[in-house]
């Protein structure tokens, strides 16, 4: 559980075992179907809902400021349980609306130009992919995508190669775990081939926080960004970002905003020194404080336990997936995730998505188009994917893998 220290800081439990019963117990949506897409959106538990629920009834009764005013210590600690989750401080901990916002939002303060170099993995999403993309047509900033390794995962010589020989400020935009299977890419390598030859790590660990455990300090990454809205279980329009002290020194003021910033004359102004200079105003109070709760919730059923448990949970399923007729398991070699991904033959990932959902078996599709440099240079238009959570039971694996050959069977009827 959460364990409160002198200095008011928080630091992780050491779970051992997840309590299956009692995580469905605490959520509603387990109830009549079964759901396997944390790696889409989570489902929330009573608590998060209910903190959400309670705000958004304070601001219909005093208004939002005044109803804000009165959390402010609530809001707070969704800093400090962000960094005791992942092991920074509390400074070091900006709050977005979405991952994706958080990715923008560091890039934007690294202020990468023509001449300066970006390089990506194949397994980038397909937001930042198109970020980077856009960046090297708009700013000339040069883009290496680095290959892939047998394994499936970003081949470290071929990085080494790529920052060596790249030119300007270098930043490494790695990913964690990817959308489109579930490796795990070596981020702690990663980073220290990049902090070697002088070049900045950012991290999108969008698919990997609430899932695996994940230690800023060491990964020595620079920054990691992550959403609420999955394995962490927070409600959507909500999303954090780790920001290494002193990473944006030198850089200068970025998008000066009332909330990272104080005009201080005519023309003058004063950054926070902290992560939040980031940040914008305007957000939901309501969905941060949901955020807390999910996040305190994740520490108490202890990060280890929760690695250990759903990367269980995965290698059991795409065995189990691995073994059927017209099944084929889609994750590349490096994948001890809780993601899973498949194609049934003869089906487009699509249909076998809803043909799932008609027996109330949540996954989803992931097609070619959210991930174009892993499944579109693996020539597969789309994938199924399966991801579980703390809350799915045998009864879920069971009707899960019943599911699929029952539409391997109408397939092939």
């Amino acid at each position: 559980m959460t364990i409160g220290l002198d200095d008011g800081t928080m630091a992780v439990a050491a779970g051992t075992v997840i309590d299956v019963a009692a995580e469905r117990a605490r959520t509603a949506g387990t109830a009549g179907r079964h759901y396997f897409n944390a790696a889409g959106a989570g489902l929330v538990s009573d608590g998060v809902l209910e903190a959400v629920v309670t705000h958004l009834r304070r601001e219909q009764r005093v208004g939002g400021y005044e109803a804000a005013n009165q959390v402010t210590e609530q809001v707070a600690d969704v800093y400090a349980a962000a960094a005791a989750l992942l092991r920074s401080e509390a400074d070091e901990i900006a709050l977005f609306d979405s991952a994706t916002s958080g990715l923008r939002g560091v890039f934007d303060a690294l202020r990468l130009g023509a001449g300066d170099t970006v390089v990506a993995p194949r397994s980038s999403y397909v937001s930042q992919a198109l970020r980077l993309l856009a960046m090297r047509r708009h700013d000339d900033v040069r883009l290496v995508v680095v290959p892939s390794d047998p394994t499936g995962a970003m081949d470290l010589d071929a990085l080494d190669d790529a920052v060596s020989g790249a030119t300007g400020r270098v930043v490494v935009s790695a990913v964690h775990v990817p959308t489109s299977s579930g490796l795990v890419e070596p981020i702690t390598a990663i980073s220290a081939i990049a902090r070697r030859h002088g070049a900045l790590t950012v991290v999108d660990a969008t698919q990997s926080v609430g899932q695996i455990d994940v230690d800023v300090r060491a990964v020595d990454c620079d920054a990691l960004v992550t959403t609420g809205r999955k394995f962490l279980r927070g409600p959507r329009g909500t999303g954090l970002a780790y920001l290494r002290r002193g990473v944006l020194d030198g850089v200068g003021a970025w998008a000066p905003d009332v909330r990272g910033a104080v005009w201080t004359g005519e023309d003058e102004w004063t950054m926070d020194g902290t992560a939040r200079q980031l940040e914008t105003w305007e957000c939901s109070v309501a969905a941060r404080l949901g955020l807390g709760v999910a996040l305190r919730e994740a520490l108490e059923r202890g990060p280890a336990a929760t690695e250990t448990h759903l990367v269980g949970l995965g290698a059991r399923l795409r065995t189990a997936l691995a073994a059927m007729d017209g099944v084929t398991v889609a994750d590349p070699p490096a994948s001890p995730s809780a993601i899973v991904t498949f194609t049934v033959e003869g089906v487009a990932g699509k249909e076998v998505s809803a043909r799932l959902r008609q027996r109330s078996i949540d996954s989803i599709s992931v097609p070619a188009s959210h991930a174009q440099w892993d499944l579109g240079a693996r020539g597969l238009p789309s994938v199924v994917r399966v991801s579980p959570h703390v809350y799915n039971d045998d009864e879920d694996v069971r009707v899960l893998l019943d599911g699929v050959a029952d539409v391997v069977a109408e397939v092939r009827a």
